[in-house]
């Protein structure tokens, strides 16, 4: 129409409508941010994070705190009973034999390494009946009709428990060396104390430094003593610890850190976790855990492998630039093509036709092909 008002020919308004709706095609633009996603979804599978979320993967790049659930993640999961001491009048072969029983149907890694230990002892594990989780508490069974509890510092405060006082000096000791308190109790009273330990993952050490290097801090959540929480804080540089947190209260505790202003990510792996890593800017679920965490997280990490985090965000960070570089390439092609194809240089002689177009709407899109096949070379 302008063309036409400026007294042009009929025929050049034309080729300029033409020429413009060439180039105005959007190919560059509609394939820059796709094209990344695929191959940042490819790049993250091949590396051991499977995105079941992209909004996870988004928000990664602004993460400032990531979260861990001690037991399982940060650590192997892996327990063993390394030191006891029993009340008087019981031997500690009764005292295994009992809580191996208790613990026989519990999912919990404590649970199982104090029957793995009972196991290697060739000490028989006693049959129970009417087996029952107590909420962060511990476990609950029947031996010969009579009912034992088997649990940590929590499960004394719910039950109002004598303690033997050589029982609590061993507790104690436990405490102090970074191992697990378990009680056997019954009828209110403490028969034996189990000192467990729970190796720390290599991984866990290379895992916080690199995050840290990254600028990112790192929490712990935990409802093992304070005691114990402190000392795999320590060994590993953990910058905040929340222990003796009940599994309801696990969501609570990101929500404190949002409220602080900080994106939280959380990585766990039970279905103690679930929550938490529901209400998590960014879930990560470990990929041995329970299918429940599996499901409430936005990335899972197929190797288990707590290494993989700080990969998360550099791919994220990664992707994220390649999104930016690839739409200001098509808008910044198409910012200076269209009003060329328009011909407002007609003046100086420089007017694009209908094939140039063509070629250079192809270029544009070849350009931002290439681009984001680049994402392939970042190292994770």
């Amino acid at each position: 129409m302008v063309w036409q008002f400026l007294g042009a020919s009929i025929d050049f308004s034309i080729i300029r409508v033409v020429t413009v709706l060439v180039i105005a095609c959007p190919h560059a633009l509609g394939l820059a941010v796709p094209l990344v996603v695929a191959i940042s979804t490819t790049l993250g599978a091949k590396n051991g994070l499977l995105v079941r979320d992209r909004r996870g993967l988004e928000e990664a790049r602004n993460l400032n705190t990531v979260i861990f659930d001690k037991t399982g993640t940060l650590t192997l999961g892996e327990f063993r009973v390394v030191e006891m001491s029993v009340a008087e009048g019981v031997s500690e072969e009764d005292a295994l034999r009992l809580a191996a029983g208790v613990e026989s149907e519990s999912e919990h890694p404590i649970a199982r390494g104090i029957v793995k230990t009972t196991e290697e002892r060739n000490i028989d594990v006693a049959l129970v009946d009417g087996f029952r989780a107590v909420t962060g508490k511990g476990v609950a069974a029947s031996v010969d009709g009579i009912e034992y509890h088997v649990g940590g510092p929590a499960l004394l405060k719910s039950e109002d428990t004598q303690v033997p006082e050589e029982l609590r000096e061993a507790a104690k000791a436990a405490a102090d060396r970074g191992q697990a308190a378990i009680y056997l109790l019954r009828d209110g009273k403490a028969l034996a104390v189990f000192a467990v330990a729970d190796a720390i993952r290599e991984e866990s050490r290379e895992a916080i430094r690199a995050l840290h290097d990254r600028g990112i801090e790192v929490a712990m959540l935990t409802g093992d003593a304070q005691a114990v929480a402190d000392a795999v804080a320590a060994e590993l540089g953990i910058d905040t610890v929340f222990a003796q947190v009940l599994p309801e209260d696990k969501a609570t505790k990101v929500r404190e850190l949002q409220d602080q202003g900080k994106k939280v990510a959380m990585v766990g792996d039970g279905v103690n976790d679930a929550p938490a890593l529901a209400t998590a800017d960014i879930g990560i679920a470990i990929g041995a855990g329970t299918d429940v965490a599996v499901e409430a997280g936005h990335i899972v990490l197929v190797r288990s492998d707590p290494r993989d985090i700080p990969k998360i965000v550099e791919l994220s960070r990664a992707t994220y630039r390649k999104m930016v570089q690839n739409l200001w390439w098509a808008a910044g092609y198409n910012i200076l093509a269209i009003p060329l194809a328009a011909g407002v240089l007609a003046a100086g002689g420089i007017l694009l036709t209908p094939a140039v177009g063509a070629v250079l709407m192809s270029v544009s899109t070849v350009v931002v092909a290439i681009n984001a096949q680049l994402l392939k070379r970042v190292k994770l």
